[in-house]
């Protein structure tokens, strides 16, 4: 079975959609708790409930539950599997109404209800996706439906033949399948981003954000074992940076400090603090050479050979004092001024 969930903002065109269908012998009621009437007089009494959080954009929750091909339920198993449905997706309280249609092969139910519970409370859509294909293999288990391949699964990068062979010549496991199978551990038991990269580092896996210094805005994320790195996306789609925060609480003001202690600035940056990749770090904004003639400032500077003559020290365009880039400037100026003048007579 299939579950396609949508949240939306208007009741009205969605009540619309599935009383056409009424009206047109492709569907009919199941089942509801209010009452089925007109479009306008349906909306008005969904929105009744809705005021109570006015401030909550996307109240619409909408869901078709689609059965494998050839397999059918009656009208009351129907039903009650989206009282199961429902009810293990939070809505235990909420107003809705559902609609079996008629004018598919394969026979679906569209569900419509309020985020808005009837005391105000408003359902909660953290991991809906996740908790929703969790809830469905439960159902199709319950009412002998068919148990589908979880589309997860098929986001999973495969081993190849070179990791393959490696494993059979080394005897360890490869390291893509080791990163995959721990960081799917750390995913389920993890609410937030802090939680997951906890977990992770306790199964000695590191994650690395590709994060703006600024603003902490994450572009990419990829996980180190064993000193060896692999990009999130490279291990699978689901591994993206994007499919992660689908299933965790994430905040990017909220989380901006612990994803930059576990960043790798980019080489723009790096340049910009004198740091790239691994190598030595310099002090921010002075010159290396600045920096030694500030050490030696009380020593006579030296313009000539130096004591290893493979290394040949010359003279300096300036000297050193505050105030040669102003008189350099200065002289640039009467050169330009004494062209000019030249250009003048020619003329």
């Amino acid at each position: 079975m299939i579950a396609k969930q949508i949240k939306g903002k208007d009741f009205y065109g969605l009540l619309a959609y599935n009383e056409k269908k009424v009206e047109n012998d492709q569907g009919y009621v199941l089942d509801s708790s209010i009452t089925h009437d007109t479009v306008v007089n349906m909306t008005k009494e969904f929105n009744i409930v809705r005021q109570l959080r006015p401030r909550l954009g996307k109240a619409v929750y909408h869901v078709s539950l689609n059965l494998p091909p050839g397999e059918n339920l009656g009208d009351r198993e129907f039903t009650a599997l989206a009282f199961d449905y429902l009810k293990g997706m939070g809505f235990d309280s909420n107003q809705y109404i559902i609609y079996r249609h008629t004018d598919t092969q394969h026979e679906h139910i569209h569900i419509i209800a309020n985020r808005i519970k009837y005391s105000g409370e408003v359902v909660s859509d953290s991991k809906d996706y996740r908790r929703s294909e969790q809830l469905v293999r439960k159902l199709e288990a319950k009412y002998g439906l068919s148990t589908l391949e979880s589309p997860e699964l098929k986001k999973k990068s495969g081993i190849t033949q070179q990791e393959i062979e490696k494993a059979i010549r080394t005897g360890k496991a490869p390291i893509k399948l080791v990163l995959q199978q721990r960081i799917d551990g750390a995913m389920l038991r993890s609410n937030d981003i802090t939680s997951f990269i906890r977990e992770l580092k306790n199964k000695k896996v590191y994650p690395m954000f590709n994060a703006s210094v600024t603003t902490g805005r994450v572009t990419g994320i990829s996980f180190d074992h064993q000193g060896v790195v692999y990009k999130g996306s490279t291990l699978g789609r689901q591994y993206s940076w994007n499919n992660i925060i689908k299933h965790l609480d994430y905040d990017q003001a909220r989380d901006c400090s612990i994803i930059l202690e576990n960043s790798r600035p980019s080489k723009r940056h790096a340049r910009a603090v004198g740091e790239i990749g691994h190598g030595p770090k310099r002090a921010i904004g002075t010159p290396k050479g600045d920096v030694e003639r500030a050490k030696n400032a009380h020593e006579k500077p030296e313009y000539h050979v130096g004591k290893d003559k493979t290394i040949g020290w010359v003279k300096p365009l300036v000297d050193d004092n505050p105030w040669s880039a102003f008189r350099l400037e200065l002289e640039e100026q009467d050169r330009y001024k004494r062209k000019r003048k030249r250009r003048r007579r020619r003329s």
